[in-house]
C-alpha cells in the first residue's frame, strides 16, 4: 500500500500543477488583451475618425434607357352612313383588306327616288320658265324696236308707247334672271339628290384593314336610326405604316432631334429588333404625366406589327455639355433634403443635390458641388455637419 499511495500522490501532484500553470497562462493572456483593447479604444478616440471619399467626377452622358411606347395605326377611320337605309349588302369582315375606293357596304333607300323624280320635274318647269321668259324678252324686244324706228317720223308713234315698250323689255329682263336662278337652284337640287344617292355606296377612304364590323345586310343604319348611330359600320385602319408614340419624360426631352433612328421590341416577337425614326415631337409637356409625347414612323410593309402593341424603345439620351457624376451610395435623402456629404478643409458639410440619370454605379447629380470636391463615398445623415473627419481617397467604380 505504501508505493502505491506514493505514486497516486505523485500524480495529483503533477496534475495540480498542470493546472496551475494552465490558468496563469489564461490569465496571463487575459491580462494582455484586456489592456490592448482599453489602449486602442482612446487611441481611436484621440484623434478624428477616418472615412472613405470618392472625387465628383465629370464626363459626357450618354446613356440608352429602356421606355415604354405603344403602335398606332398612322391612319383610323370609324366608317358611319351618311344617309339613312338598309344595308343591300356588305363585302368586308373583320380581317379584310381593302383598297381606296374599294366597295365596302351598300345600301338602298327607296325615298331616293322619288326625290330624285320630283326634283327633276321641279327643274323641268323651271327651265320650261326660262324659256318662256326668254321668248317673251325677244318678243318684245322686236317690238320695241319696231316702235323705236317707226317714231322717227313724227306723230306716227306716241312718246307714251314707245316708254311702255322700253319698260317691258326692261322687265322681261328681270323675269329671264329670276328664272335662271330659280333653274340653276333646280338644278343643285337634283345634283344634291344625286350626290345623297352616291352615299349610297360606302366605299374605303385609304388602303388598309378592316379591324371592325358592326352591320349585317338587312339592318337599318343611318345618322337618326337609334341607339346603333353610335356605332360605327367598320373601322378601318392603315397599318402598312404605324405611328410609334413614346411619353418621355421632361427631363430627357431636351436632345429630342427628329430623324433620329431608334431600335425597339415587342412581347410578340422575342429576341427581334425592330426600329423605328423620330418624326414628330408634340413640343408641349402634359401637366397630368410630365411626359412630351414623341411619335416615331415605323414602316410594317410585311403586317408583322399590330397597331396596340405595346413595345419597349431603346432611347438614347444625351447632355449638350457634360455632368457631375458620384457614386450611388454617396447621395442620401431625408424627409426634406436630399444631399452628399462633402469634405473640405477636413470638415464635412452636406451639399444639396438633384439626382439625374444613371451610368454604371454612378449617379448624375446637380448642385453647388464642383468636379473634383470629395464627398462621402457612404452618405448618411449620422455624418453631421461641421465634423473634423480625416479622409482615405479611393477610386470610384465606373
Amino acid at each position: 500500500m505504501g508505493p502505491e499511495r506514493t505514486r497516486r500522490d505523485i500524480v495529483r501532484s503533477r496534475y495540480r500543477s498542470a493546472c496551475a500553470a494552465t490558468l496563469l497562462l489564461g490569465a496571463i493572456g487575459c491580462g494582455a488583451n484586456g489592456p490592448a483593447v482599453q489602449q486602442s479604444g482612446p487611441a481611436a478616440q484621440s484623434g478624428p475618425p477616418t472615412i472613405d471619399v470618392v472625387r465628383v467626377v465629370e464626363k459626357p452622358v450618354n446613356v440608352t434607357l429602356s421606355m415604354p411606347g405603344e403602335l398606332q395605326p398612322y391612319q383610323v377611320v370609324a366608317i358611319y352612313p351618311k344617309v339613312t337605309g338598309f344595308v343591300k349588302g356588305i363585302r368586308v369582315d373583320r380581317g379584310s383588306r381593302v383598297r381606296t375606293g374599294e366597295l365596302i357596304a351598300e345600301l338602298e333607300a327607296p325615298e331616293f327616288l322619288a326625290q330624285r323624280s320630283e326634283a327633276q320635274s321641279k327643274l323641268q318647269a323651271a327651265e320650261a320658265q326660262l324659256a318662256v321668259a326668254r321668248s317673251k324678252a325677244e318678243a318684245d324686244a322686236s317690238t320695241y324696236d319696231k316702235l323705236k324706228a317707226a317714231s322717227a317720223t313724227p306723230g306716227v308713234v306716241a312718246g307714251n308707247d314707245l316708254v311702255l315698250a322700253q319698260k317691258s323689255v326692261e322687265g322681261d329682263q328681270s323675269q329671264i334672271a329670276a328664272a335662271q336662278q330659280t333653274a340653276a337652284a333646280a338644278r343643285q337640287a337634283v345634283q344634291s339628290i344625286t350626290q345623297m344617292e352616291d352615299y349610297l355606296r360606302v366605299t374605303a377612304p385609304f388602303d388598309g384593314v378592316v379591324t371592325e364590323r358592326n352591320v349585317h345586310p338587312g339592318a337599318l343604319v343611318g345618322p337618326n336610326s337609334g341607339p346603333g348611330a353610335a356605332t360605327p359600320m367598320v373601322r378601318v385602319v392603315q397599318n402598312d405604316r404605324l405611328r410609334l408614340v413614346v411619353p418621355v419624360p421632361e427631363a430627357y426631352t431636351a436632345s429630342l432631334t427628329p430623324g433620329t433612328a431608334m431600335s425597339f421590341t415587342v412581347s410578340a416577337y422575342p429576341g427581334q429588333s425592330f426600329s423605328g425614326t423620330v418624326a414628330r415631337i408634340a413640343q408641349a409637356v402634359d401637366v397630368r404625366t410630365r411626359t412630351m409625347a414623341v411619335e416615331l414612323d415605323v414602316m410594317n410593309r410585311d403586317g408583322r406589327l399590330a397597331s396596340g402593341t405595346f413595345c419597349q424603345v431603346q432611347w438614347p439620351v444625351r447632355r449638350r455639355a457634360p455632368s457631375l457624376f458620384v457614386p450611388g451610395g454617396s447621395v442620401t435623402s431625408t424627409t426634406d433634403r436630399t444631399f452628399v456629404v462633402r469634405v473640405r478643409s477636413g470638415k464635412t458639410e452636406w451639399v444639396d443635390v438633384k439626382t439625374g440619370l444613371g451610368s454604371g454605379s454612378l449617379v448624375e447629380v446637380f448642385g453647388d458641388v464642383q468636379p473634383g470636391d470629395q464627398v462621402a463615398v457612404r452618405g448618411t445623415d449620422e455624418i453631421k455637419p461641421g465634423t473634423e473627419v480625416r479622409v482615405n481617397e479611393v477610386r470610384p467604380v465606373l
